[in-house]
């Protein structure tokens, strides 16, 4: 069972690693979302305040942070290889600092989301387009599961685009960045509130109809 543990505790430390470091690289590319101070201000991963621009500098404190985290579960996973007498309960450490990595709504360590040609950066991770399904936008309203208590972002919209393990996730707060972002997805070839995935590079419009 403990070694079983430490595989699975490796594979993730690796995996990590890798979406952190392909992150960094993909925050060198030009960006096609947000561009302007008006998108960047309507896109939020926190309810009280806009994402950060995609940059090094404007990214410096969730990079650090993340960094840290990196280096405690290397730390952890080291002194799993050599301390032998481990009980299972060492490996629930972490539970925690994983749960804040993959944070998918809100506080998440880096206060980021946008949209280059290859896919999109959320958070600590990137994601290419061949590995997204679809999207919907679901209105923020009082009675809205996560974001009903914060009135900055009510009568707004949750962004979820369904990728093939997990979701991505941003509050969208005005109608012009909604159109925008519903225009971006459907043109890298996802379908607005559907399930099965489409070819990367066909449009589908569906989300233009629905919108007519």
């Amino acid at each position: 069972m403990i070694l079983v543990l430490k595989t699975v505790f490796l594979f993730v430390i690796v995996h990590l690693c890798y979406q952190f470091i392909r992150l960094l690289v993909k925050m060198k590319k030009a960006k096609i979302f947000p561009i302007t101070n008006e998108e960047l201000v309507a896109i939020r991963t926190n309810p009280q305040k806009g994402v950060n621009l995609p940059t090094f500098s404007k990214q410096k404190l969730g990079i650090i942070v993340y960094s840290i985290l990196l280096l405690f579960l290397i730390g952890l996973y080291i002194t799993s290889v050599f301390l032998k007498d481990l009980d299972v309960s060492f490996y629930l450490l972490v539970l925690f600092p994983l749960s804040v990595s993959y944070n998918t709504h809100s506080y998440s360590l880096l206060n980021l989301f946008a949209i280059d040609d290859d896919g999109i950066l959320n958070g600590a991770r990137f994601v290419p387009w061949k590995r997204m399904k679809s999207f919907r936008f679901e209105r923020i309203d009082v009675n809205h599961r996560y974001y009903g208590y914060s009135k900055e972002v009510n009568d707004g919209y949750e962004l979820i685009v369904e990728t093939k393990f997990s979701k991505i996730s941003c509050i969208v707060t005005t109608d012009d960045s909604k159109e925008k972002l519903g225009k971006i997805l459907c043109e890298h070839g996802l379908l607005e509130g559907v399930k099965s995935a489409k070819i990367v590079g066909k449009t589908e419009n569906n989300y233009l109809k629905n919108e007519k």
